[in-house]
């Protein structure tokens, strides 16, 4: 959910929220009393992450003490007397609560009963995006060529659009219409040009300037030295600590988009009507906190106040705000490593599983019904079938200001098209504005039903299954299984086919190998599912990296076994197979890979040395000389001629440590190892170029599968894991042995 503002800032806060810039600002100043002199010092003398949400919280509670009149000042003495108190037990539960987080092992012990999310729930709130920093003077958005003068509100919008001014959002007529509306909007609220423009055609003003000005901002934050870049991650990691992590029933858990979303131009999937559209700075007021009664109120930013403060323990959101593109609610939750996110994954796969019991009993039904004399059954019994067989989300109605989305139960009669005897061809947009194309065969009676149900005078615009919704089609679902729906079934049939994928996996073979037999099962579930992906614009580049790779790996074999017939011509006649492929490489191929390693050489020691001195500078060390680079550099041009002998005579020039025939042997064999694994990679990402396997191995793929595949097959889970995943997927990983099936 969380965005990045679409440009850079040159202040040294520019990546610190307003929370944290305000905090550091107030630690900074004088105190108002003795007593916050305590407080604050003992924040600053050391800083522990399991500590940071009682602190905070303290802390919080300590600075509107001031606040009260001179004739107060005297009882100021007691509540600090009773924050101290509470410091070391709250401290003591911290460090207790992290521990006992690590060892909850919720999938041990479930409770039926899960309408009470929680009991005490307490954090630190959120993070709002920095307060706008007006442009340079000199930096104006230019109208029929004249400068204008924009209140900072309208000068912000605009530089929304100029950050985006060479992508391709800002070449779409739409995206234009509808940021140049807002924009106007927000330059007249603001009280309209300062220098008394007036702006009223997009096409007469020139965002260039504010453009370029961004990429001078992003150039120069790349000269950052890298222990710069690291410096400015730790401080905004530090201010970022206090509000990762909240206490939920004690345990120390973490939280996910703890971020308010920045104001910006909003972009959308597909051909959205909205976007374009100015997505609104959000302010503490319109937000809502969740908390238990006893937890204490986090501080709002200086000068606001929070819109609400609920104890709903029904929910599983700790903060929320209405957004005004759709109009929508956003939330903040817990991490997909948090232990509500895992029992609801579970519950998921679990209510998957139980589908098994009623699957027979379904298919046998709308079987039955697809010839029934209620066209309503008809409708239900094709539409379980396509939701069934082919994974087609159920769909619903969309208003006319959402992308033109469609599943199977908002599908209209042009999406479908029907070629005798029993072929459908499916052509629309599905979710996130994917196309699903798809050319099937179907059961002669669903062909027919089809038929039937774009008899005229249904024309194209009308619905398919003008009598069926679905609630109409889960409400009918829950007939034979509580709680089932429609979306049910992706979950039961992305982990059944997966099943079954894996039970033709052999187990032989490298790892890389079983790894290409796993992704291969994974992609025929995402295909299943329809989980595409346009190839990346890095994908050809990283192709040709890859491929060349190979090639030097196969240069570098042939020169070790050409280096065996100089040190044993005998070894030909022993075994002629092995040394086939020794004049495989022409002297022009020889050449160009002398030239790619001997580049990448040179390019090695110059950047080393460029790296080497930017940490000594920024450590006040002495600098490394120049001669240091010219002696690296002269090592590579003696390889370099080396290499160039070698082409010229045929002789190999070795180490000495290789000067021996089972030596070369050995290496030879490591090659061959590292060709085999590299030449499976790139099989492997071009095969997945253009099916997104992680959507369909995180939501839809019981974990518990992956976790059998790798004990059963002795493949390393940071195969299959990342680490997140790992962490989100923890309670599968220790639950599930290789003997588990879904």
């Amino acid at each position: 959910m969380t965005v990045k503002p679409k440009h850079e800032l040159s202040s040294d806060e520019e990546d610190i929220p307003l929370n944290s810039q305000k905090k550091r600002r107030r630690a900074n100043a004088t105190p108002a009393n003795g007593n916050d002199i305590k407080i604050v010092k003992k924040e600053e003398d050391g800083y522990d992450s399991d500590e940071a949400l009682s602190k905070v919280s303290r802390a919080s509670k300590v600075s509107k003490v001031p606040k009260k009149n001179k004739s107060q000042k005297k009882k100021k003495e007691v509540p600090q007397k009773i924050v101290k108190e509470e410091t070391a037990n709250e401290e003591d539960e911290s460090r207790d609560a992290s521990i006992d987080a690590e060892d909850f092992k919720w999938w041990e012990n479930q409770n039926k009963d899960d309408s009470i999310k929680w009991t005490t729930l307490r954090h630190n709130g959120v993070i709002f995006p920095p307060d706008y920093q007006p442009l340079p003077s000199h930096i104006k958005l230019y109208y029929e060529g004249t400068p204008v003068a924009l209140p900072p509100q309208a000068e912000e919008v605009a530089g929304f659009f100029a950050a985006l001014l060479e992508s391709e959002h800002a070449k779409n007529p739409v995206f234009q219409k509808n940021f140049f509306e807002d924009f106007l909007q927000v330059l007249k609220e603001s009280g309209g040009a300062k220098n008394s423009i007036e702006i009223k055609e997009f096409e007469k003003c020139d965002f260039r300037k504010i453009y370029d000005y961004f990429e001078l901002q992003k150039e120069q934050k790349k000269q950052l030295s890298p222990q710069e870049k690291k410096q400015l991650k730790l401080e905004k990691e530090e201010f970022e600590e206090p509000y990762k992590f909240c206490f939920l029933d004690g345990r120390k858990e973490q939280v996910g988009n703890f971020r308010i979303e920045p104001p910006g131009l909003f972009r959308g999937r597909g051909a959205h009507p909205k976007t374009g559209r100015l997505k609104r700075r959000v302010y503490p007021e319109d937000v809502v906190l969740n908390l238990d009664k006893e937890a204490p109120i986090p501080e709002a930013p200086d000068g606001h106040k929070w819109g609400e403060i609920r104890h709903d323990n029904t929910v599983q959101w700790l903060a929320m705000w209405r957004e005004n593109i759709s109009n929508s609610f956003k939330y903040v939750r817990f991490a997909a490593n948090s232990s509500l996110k895992g029992i609801s994954d579970y519950k998921k796969f679990e209510k998957a599983r139980q589908l098994k019991e009623h699957i027979v009993t379904i298919r046998a039904d709308y079987r039955k019904n697809l010839k029934s004399k209620v066209m309503l059954e008809r409708q239900i019994a094709v539409a379980t079938y396509l939701i069934d067989v082919f994974a087609l989300r159920a769909g619903g109605e969309k208003s006319e200001d959402e992308a033109d989305t469609v599943g199977c139960c908002s599908l209209r009669y042009e999406h479908v098209t029907l070629k005798p005897p029993n072929t459908v061809i499916f052509d629309f947009l599905g979710k996130d504005s994917i196309r699903f194309y798809q050319e099937v065969e179907v059961d002669k009676q669903v062909f027919k039903n089809l038929t039937i149900f774009k008899k005229p005078p249904k024309k194209p615009g009308h619905q398919l299954f003008d009598r069926l919704d679905p609630s109409i089609l889960n409400k009918h679902l829950q007939n034979y299984m509580p709680g089932l729906t429609a979306k049910v079934f992706r979950t039961y049939n992305a982990s059944k086919t997966m099943q079954d994928q894996l039970d033709l996996i052999p187990n032989e073979g490298t790892v890389a190998e079983k790894m290409l037999k796993y992704n291969a099962a994974n992609r025929t579930v995402a295909i299943l599912c329809n989980h595409q992906r346009t190839v990346t614009k890095g994908h050809a580049a990283a192709v040709q990296k890859a491929t060349e790779k190979i090639e030097e790996l196969e240069w570098q074999k042939i020169r070790y076994k050409r280096a065996i017939l100089e040190l044993d011509k005998s070894e030909l006649k022993k075994d002629p197979k092995f040394f086939e492929e020794i004049e495989d490489l022409t002297k022009e191929e020889e050449a160009s890979i002398h030239k790619r390693v001997i580049e990448r050489e040179r390019e090695k020691y110059n950047k080393k040395f460029a790296r080497e001195n930017e940490k000594r500078k920024f450590d006040k060390e002495e600098l490394l000389p120049e001669s240091q680079l010219k002696e690296w550099l002269e090592r590579v041009d003696e390889l370099e001629e080396q290499y160039k002998k070698e082409l010229e005579t045929g002789e190999i020039q070795l180490k000495a440590t290789l000067q021996n025939v089972e030596k070369l042997r050995a290496q030879i064999d490591k090659l061959d190892q590292r060709i085999e694994t590299s030449t499976i990679q790139l099989k492997d990402r071009e095969d997945n170029s253009q099916v997104a396997l992680g959507t369909s191995k995180i939501n839809y793929i019981d974990p518990r599968l992956s976790v059998v595949f790798c004990k059963k097959y002795n493949v390393p889970i940071e195969k299959v894991f990342t680490k997140s995943l790992r962490d989100k997927f923890k309670w599968a990983i220790e639950s599930a042995d290789e003997n588990w099936r879904f």
